[in-house]
């Protein structure tokens, strides 16, 4: 299969036309690679920014095609090529078919070269993963799930959100200078190519017409929030129908910074705070004669206590356990001052007592 696909470098892409895509997977793993779980193929148009993804329930050769074919009818322009890396899930007779019965050019690029698949390796952080996390989603409520994320975010990404891209790159000496052609978004891009017919410049203006991003927004941070809760296992059922409030979700972005992490997939969970010890306290045995050093002369330090012990006790309290001792005199020092304001009784005729019973001036 190596030798009948063509290999293509990042050097090779010069100035390519609309529908030169480079295509990848995203494992959703959580870590682990072992077991069956859910996949991302990512799409990337190198000369627009035009970005798709489809959720894969399991990493297999004829679900990519399957999920190649569907993405393509969706797409407001032709496929022409397609550049995979050399995973047996692109390099196969069943995408290699496909490609030459729709008259797609099928590249790969070289084998351990990420920079080969810049593009679409950049997509595969700044949107899979700032969508969907890290975490390990497998099942057919997970698939549902990310499909209709998919769904809502190939329109707020593709319409709404601009991006930079390279017009020139010079090295002088050491130096590398790069400048930028002004921020656009992939559908401001299309609209601007000839590559693009002018009847389906005006379906995009059409659909961009009809759109609110706020309610895209709204959308998506729901479908996360289903998602995250599908990850850490709360949740079996399918995603349900969404009924956008856009007042309740635009007030509840002034005070979204209280829950840290805007996006559901990428809060953690707040860990139980440990009130307790994990090893034996060294100082259990001996702790009866150090208070009673305290008690005597209140003002001594740590320091001083463990070099009074270590003589007495030679093995036993190396020069490393200052701060556990610390926390021990640290501890009675606020029993001591509970003792001095807060007394368990005050004795009799001390404090005088009005006719009312109150405590007197």
């Amino acid at each position: 299969m190596r030798q009948r696909v063509p290999v293509r470098t990042f050097g090779d892409w010069k100035e390519p036309a609309v529908g030169y895509m480079e295509a990848d997977l995203v494992a959703h793993c959580g870590g682990s690679m072992a077991g069956s779980h859910a996949h991302t193929l990512t799409l990337t148009d190198v000369a627009s920014g035009w970005t798709e993804c489809a959720a894969l329930v399991v990493r297999d050769g004829a679900l990519v095609v399957e999920a190649v074919s569907s993405v393509r009818n969706a797409m407001p322009f032709a496929l022409l090529r397609i550049d995979t890396d050399n995973g047996s899930e692109f390099l196969n007779e069943s995408l290699l078919e496909y490609c030459n019965d729709h008259t797609i050019e099928f590249t790969r690029s070289r084998p351990y070269r990420k920079n080969d698949q810049a593009w679409v390796e950049q997509k595969n952080g700044a949107v899979v993963r700032r969508l969907v996390g890290y975490r390990r989603l497998e099942g057919l409520a997970a698939i549902d799930t990310l499909s209709r994320l998919y769904s809502v975010s190939r329109l707020f990404l593709n319409f709404f959100q601009p991006s930079f891209k390279l017009a020139e790159k010079r090295r002088i000496g050491a130096r590398v200078s790069k400048r930028y052609h002004a921020p656009e978004t992939p559908c401001a891009r299309l609209l601007a190519s000839d590559a693009v017919d002018d009847r389906m410049k005006e379906r995009l203006r059409g659909v961009a017409a009809t759109l609110d991003p706020l309610r895209l927004l709204d959308e998506i941070r729901a479908v996360q929030q289903h998602l995250a809760d599908l990850a850490a296992g709360q949740v079996t059922h399918v995603l349900p129908a969404h009924d956008a409030d856009l007042d309740k979700f635009l007030k509840s972005l002034a005070t979204a910074w209280h829950e840290g992490e805007v996006r559901p997939t990428h809060r953690q969970a707040p860990k139980p705070h440990r009130h307790w010890r994990t090893r034996t306290d060294p100082f259990e045995t001996v702790w009866p004669p150090v208070r009673a050093w305290l008690d005597a002369e209140p003002d001594r330090t740590a320091k001083d206590l463990l070099e009074q012990l270590q003589p007495e006790y030679p093995r036993d309290f190396p020069d490393h356990l200052p701060r556990t001792l610390q926390r021990r005199v640290k501890g009675w020092r606020a029993e001591a001052c509970r003792r001095l304001v807060f007394a368990d009784h005050v004795l009799e005729g001390t404090i005088p007592a009005d006719s009312s019973g109150s405590i007197g001036q």
